[in-house]
């Protein structure tokens, strides 16, 4: 794992851990992801994150609503993968961020307690991660 990887795991820790954000960590944040921080800060305050919760294992993916006009909805695992454009060019292909806007959005709303959480059975989950 980079320093990079390293220090931003350590802040969402630490926002998980009370629920809030103080300017310095918002400040490390912005100088690790930069506009992808910004885009993703506009998203959770538009409420654009939804955890969608499979019952009764609990496991979950996120719903995060892109910016574009056509307001896209893209699958993620906050920590892992994005169904995006942005996250195979910029990330697998070009390793020029460590993650996308929708990941960010996604971890910054997990880590706040702001996500709108919606619940359908495994099922319904395991067929939703099928079409990924």
């Amino acid at each position: 794992m980079s320093t990079s990887a390293i220090v931003a795991e350590k802040v969402w820790k630490d926002i998980q851990s009370t629920h809030s954000v103080s300017d310095e960590q918002l400040s490390i944040l912005h100088f690790l992801f930069g506009k992808n921080l910004e885009r993703a800060t506009r998203i959770v305050d538009q409420r654009g994150v939804k955890r969608i919760l499979g019952e009764p294992s609990g496991r979950s993916i996120f719903q995060v609503v892109g910016e574009s006009k056509r307001k896209e909805e893209y699958l993620c695992f906050a920590e892992h993968y994005c169904a995006c454009y942005s996250f195979f060019y910029d990330i697998v292909n070009r390793g020029e961020q460590l993650c996308c806007k929708h990941q960010l959005a996604a971890r910054l709303a997990s880590s706040l307690g702001t996500c709108i959480d919606v619940n359908m059975s495994d099922d319904d989950l395991a067929l939703i991660l099928s079409q990924l």
